[in-house]
């Protein structure tokens, strides 16, 4: 038996091995399954110590023994918990709704990991081996089958929202351990919990969180950012270089020099795509310099600037500014002939996030518009790569987002009482490192 322990940990150690040297974006599903594989390795070896002590009462010390075997059990509760809160993750962005039972989890999980080290702990021995017994059982085969009822709930009461083989891979993964569970009810002396939980992480290892899942993440990620930063309309600078021209006829080279500076700087600082993560100092640099060209073009264009000074060095996803506001101009602005405002706010929230705001005071959404473009965002996920259309700079906005910062965070539109919209991006409050 001890032999089995031995090889589950091998096999989790290698998976954890390639897992962490894989490139991956530290999105919260991403953190639990690695702090998942850490609990899973710590009770697979807690798992083989206690097989080896449970059958050797006579010569292991009583007080050993009983660490050991109260840490084992502690730590296949915590692994059942991550589990949980893996699926219920994936739920989340799956269907877009708020978790809602992640605190009785949490104190369920304080009040099992507590009576599983106060309660009295006995063993039964018997010819075929030995193992632990009595009500002190209760806690963590009770906190299991807590675990494996939420998750199942959540997949049943969500099942028609998943796509496909997530569903088919979390349901396999619940069964797996459940008839575990069930042997293990059934022969004591099996000692199996172990495989339950080896074989749900290679379950999800193998397709979800496997390295070309990650990989096509960020390809997908890095093609986007490309891709977005391709669709800066050509006639903007067709139409701008058609401004300069003129002006060095009608006028002296001051004006065109400031002119071509802000062009040079709006495209010098926008081919930086190998930083998926700027300062917001950076990115205001960049929309600075596209709306003093836009301003130029548009005499009754005006755009003001409301930026806490404290958040210039935190970090937002590179070039996502300029699309929304473009997207703003083109939208709210064009048929008015480019008269209003654009207004760029960035504010810290009650929670400790940041929120950036683009309001313009242009005509607003047409009638049925502001629907669709809700319902596009709430499923981004579920939307085809789009090359064309009017939309595809929020849709990749809101995917790079997502992807970067966490399926909490993300770009929402409101109708301005007065007229227009506003475009409003959250994202949390990271700096640069020093």
């Amino acid at each position: 038996m001890l032999r089995m322990e031995i090889a589950l940990f091998l096999v989790v150690a290698f998976v954890a091995y390639i897992y962490f040297s894989t490139e991956k974006e530290p999105t919260p599903l991403h953190r639990t399954f690695s702090l998942l594989l850490i609990a899973v390795l710590a009770n697979l070896a807690l798992d083989g110590a206690t097989v080896y002590t449970v059958n050797h009462l006579d010569t292991v010390p009583e007080l050993l023994n009983s660490i050991l075997h109260r840490l084992f059990l502690g730590t296949m509760v915590v692994v059942i918990y991550l589990f949980y809160q893996y699926i219920a993750i994936l739920v989340e962005e799956e269907t877009g709704q708020p978790r809602k039972l992640d605190l009785p989890a949490r104190i369920f999980l304080a009040v099992a990991v507590l009576g599983n080290f106060l309660l009295p702990l006995s063993y039964t021995v018997t010819p075929e081996g030995n193992y632990s017994s009595g009500p002190y059982m209760m806690v963590p085969y009770g906190a299991v089958a807590f675990y494996l009822l939420l998750c199942a709930g959540l997949l049943l009461a969500n099942r028609k929202k998943i796509h496909r083989k997530k569903r088919q891979t979390m349901g396999v993964a619940l069964l797996i351990e459940m008839v575990v569970c069930i042997l293990q009810g059934l022969n004591h002396t099996w000692l199996i919990t172990g495989m339950g939980s080896t074989l749900m992480t290679l379950s999800f290892y193998l397709t979800l969180e496997n390295p070309e899942v990650l990989r096509a993440e960020l390809v997908e990620q890095k093609l986007s950012m490309l891709h977005l930063k391709s669709q800066v309309n050509p006639h903007f600078l067709y139409n701008t270089l058609d401004t300069i021209r003129i002006q060095a006829q009608l006028d002296g080279n001051k004006k065109v020099a400031d002119l071509l500076m802000r062009l040079v700087d709006f495209f010098r600082i926008s081919v930086k795509v190998d930083r998926a993560m700027v300062t917001l100092d950076d990115e205001m640099e960049l929309l600075e310099a596209y709306m003093e060209l836009m301003c130029y073009r548009y005499p009754e264009l005006r755009c003001e600037y409301d930026i806490d000074p404290e958040l210039g060095d935190a970090q937002v996803p590179n070039f996502i500014l300029q699309p929304i506001v473009e997207n703003g101009l083109l939208h709210g602005l064009k048929n008015m002939g480019y008269r209003g405002k654009v207004t760029i706010s960035a504010a810290k929230t009650a929670a400790g996030d940041m929120e950036i705001r683009v309001r313009d005071t242009g005509s607003g959404f047409a009638e049925g518009k502001k629907a669709a473009i809700d319902a596009m965002l709430q499923d981004y996920n579920k939307q085809p790569a789009k090359l064309t259309g009017n939309s595809i700079g929020i849709l990749n906005v809101q995917k790079r987002i997502k992807l970067l910062c966490g399926r909490a965070y993300g770009l929402s539109y409101t109708e301005n009482e007065t007229g227009g919209v506003t475009a409003h991006i959250l994202l949390p409050l990271k700096e640069e490192a020093k």
